[in-house]
């Protein structure tokens, strides 16, 4: 996949973003990144699960994400990007977590697993955002670092 300044500037967002919810509620990868990645930057879902396995690959998910490289579904410049924002934005949401009411915290924690749920279940396109080679669309259309 060609790395362009909108797809960096994409996925730090989606980094700090995810990093944020995972020092906010503990959450990230899982319930956060895998949506992000298909529906903001159109990835399959392996390639989005075997991304998000390796941004945690150490030391949990070194097998795994073993697996999801050798089918070629994990791209290690997109998991490195992708680690600067999850890094900042985990600092970020914790701090913010200390000082908000934990009902706050659990009923935007629920809220985000509702509209997530909603999405992937009503509102799926499979194919939206590919090219007629299956790649994301948006990917090649800037130009390149």
């Amino acid at each position: 996949m060609e790395i362009t300044t909108t797809t960096v500037l994409i996925l730090l967002a989606i980094g700090l973003f995810s990093g944020m919810l995972g020092g906010l509620v503990g959450i990230g990868g899982g319930v956060v990144l895998v949506p992000a990645l298909i529906y903001i930057l159109g990835f399959s879902q392996l390639n989005a699960q075997g991304t998000s396995l390796a941004l945690i690959m150490f030391p949990v998910g070194v097998l795994g994400v073993i697996n999801y490289y050798k089918q070629g579904h994990i791209d290690f410049n997109i998991v490195f990007i992708l680690a600067i924002g999850f890094v900042v934005g985990s600092f970020l949401g914790s701090k913010f977590a200390m000082n908000i009411p934990q009902t706050l915290v659990k009923k935007s924690f629920a809220m985000l697993m509702i509209v997530i749920a909603m999405k992937m279940l009503f509102f799926d396109n499979k194919d939206s955002g590919k090219d007629k080679n299956n790649q994301p669309a948006m990917l090649n259309k800037t130009k390149t670092v």
